[in-house]
């Protein structure tokens, strides 16, 4: 068996590290919009939904535990303006970055009903470099769910739900999810 030469080693090292390919989301050399973005889009597919879930969300943000939540905020879609002219820059670690939600409306746990409201939602997120890697700060927001996520969940819920008459209320709000616009 043969041994590799050590400069193939260097080589090869070299290659890997200077790969901006593989530097990890949330890493300092990298946009903190990556940061915003990829933790909304893991919250519109629904990550905050289910305690077990949670946990991908993490390495992305600053604050321990998650509220719980009464409510989901119901979306089509977010965008996280990444032009820098719009930013407030607070200094060279830490950044507020402005997004904009196209939010349908609320759904509620409790009482398993929807509240329609569509209207454009900006929030702005407080980012900054921490150990290495940009985390979001605040705000700590109730779910921003994609309603045809929310829409599988709900049908879901309904094929587990034993208790007739809550069947019932979930089938309601399946058809209020299903048209909201």
């Amino acid at each position: 068996m043969t041994r590799p030469s050590c400069s193939l080693v260097a080589a090869l090292l070299l290659l890997l590290l200077s790969n901006d390919g593989l530097a990890q989301t949330g890493a300092l050399n990298k946009d903190p919009v990556e940061v915003v973005t990829k933790y909304l889009s893991l919250d519109r597919h629904g990550a905050r939904l289910e305690a077990m879930s949670v946990e991908v969300l993490k390495p992305y943000i600053n604050w321990k535990e998650e509220p719980a939540w009464g409510h989901v905020v119901v979306i089509t879609d977010f965008e996280v303006l990444d032009d820098i002219a719009q930013w407030q820059i607070i200094d060279m670690l830490e950044v507020v970055i402005p997004v904009k939600f196209r939010v349908l409306g609320s759904m509620y746990w409790e009482t398993a009903g929807f509240l329609p409201g569509a209207k454009v939602e900006e929030i702005r997120f407080r980012v900054k470099g921490m150990v290495g890697r940009w985390r979001i700060m605040e705000p700590i927001l109730p779910p921003h769910v994609g309603q045809k996520r929310l829409i599988g969940f709900v049908r879901q819920a309904i094929l587990d739900e034993k208790n007739p008459s809550r069947q019932a209320k979930l089938g309601e709000l399946l058809a209020a999810l299903k048209k909201a616009r």
